[in-house]
């Protein structure tokens, strides 16, 4: 059962159709990137053919599967495999039929190619489809920005909880660490470390984790030196329950109060530090999908400006969106707007 104040919250949020809709927004977009091998890929979805269902989303089929020559897996867009399967039978192509790493050798100009029927935003400099990299580019972001922000989020609490629970030489000796720490300069330390070793998803995680934890110590912390000296939790502390479970079962509940306002924010700069990492080409794998990259083809390739156009546009919106959502849980979180 929902407390009062919760079902107040919820209100609050609700009330905000800005930050509503954003929320609304950004889960469906999330939510179809999710599915986006159904989307835009170079296979098809289905393919029914002498009698037979095949499905090569899951299943690799050979060549000779469908009247060919070969044992090697079937080209799809080859013009020979097609007619094979059209003479008996039909494919269901995604909406998009390039994959992120597909290359349209048949460009009706050099790549990077402008916008026409088949390639809806244009190709890249290596002839792949701007959309299929867009939409798989943004699913990676919102995966590594939502891992930095859960896994970030558990360490800074964790941390700001134990220093501010405990306070003495712990809370002095923390600070200290997070002073000294904090004034590092985070994106040329980020670089060094990314140069060190190929970099990939994990990788990258496990770098920008070296620093992203720190965002929530501060509040964390506040919540709970505040939280200590409150009657229950002495009354608890007299009764002998142990310190743990004081601590994570009775104040980071207040505590998570003024958290969870901050976790929007967080999964933006964590987007935005990967498109950054990227952008200066210390980011993910060369081929993998990334907005960063397109950024830097775009700034490359200034007479192909929609390479750096939709690249900008989709981050502006990712960013927008979640800006949006964070200030609705702010607002409902705010005690001023509950009274």
């Amino acid at each position: 059962m929902m407390s009062e104040m919760q079902v107040q919250r919820i209100h609050s949020f609700k009330a905000n159709k800005r930050g509503l809709w954003s929320l609304r927004i950004f889960l469906i977009l999330f939510v179809l990137s999710l599915f986006a091998e159904f989307i835009a890929n170079d296979k098809p979805l289905l393919i029914w053919y002498d009698g037979r269902l095949f499905f090569p989303l899951t299943h690799e089929y050979p060549e000779t599967a469908f009247g060919g020559e070969f044992e090697l897996e079937a080209d799809y867009k080859d013009p020979f495999v097609a007619d094979l399967i059209e003479e008996a039978g039909w494919m269901l192509w995604p909406p998009v039929r390039y994959s992120y790493d597909t290359i349209n050798y048949a460009l009706p100009s050099p790549a990077p190619s402008p916008p026409t029927r088949e390639n809806i935003l244009g190709t890249d400099d290596k002839g792949r489809d701007v959309l299929a990299r867009l939409i798989y580019g943004f699913r990676i972001s919102v995966l590594f920005g939502l891992a930095l922000t859960i896994t970030s989020s558990i360490i800074g609490i964790t941390v700001g909880a134990l220093m501010g629970y405990h306070g003495g030489k712990l809370d002095i000796l923390g600070q200290r660490f997070i002073e000294v720490w904090s004034g590092m300069p985070t994106l040329f330390l980020l670089i060094i470390l990314s140069s060190v070793v190929e970099p990939n998803f994990w990788w990258l995680l496990l770098i920008t984790l070296l620093f992203g934890w720190m965002n929530l110590v501060g509040v964390v912390r506040a919540e709970f030196l505040r939280g200590r000296n409150l009657e229950y939790v002495e009354a608890a502390r007299a009764l002998g329950v142990k310190d743990r479970h004081i601590m994570f079962r009775h104040i980071l509940p207040n505590a998570m109060v003024a958290t969870l306002t901050f976790l929007p924010f967080i999964l933006s700069g964590a987007i935005t530090t990967l498109t950054s990492l990227d952008f200066l080409g210390f980011g993910l794998p060369v081929g993998s999908p990334s907005l960063g990259e397109l950024l830097a083809q775009g700034k490359a390739n200034l007479q192909a400006p929609w390479l750096g156009i939709s690249a900008f546009v989709v981050l502006a919106l990712i960013l927008a969106l979640l800006v949006f959502v964070g200030e609705a849980v702010r607002d409902a979180f705010d005690p001023r707007r509950n009274l």
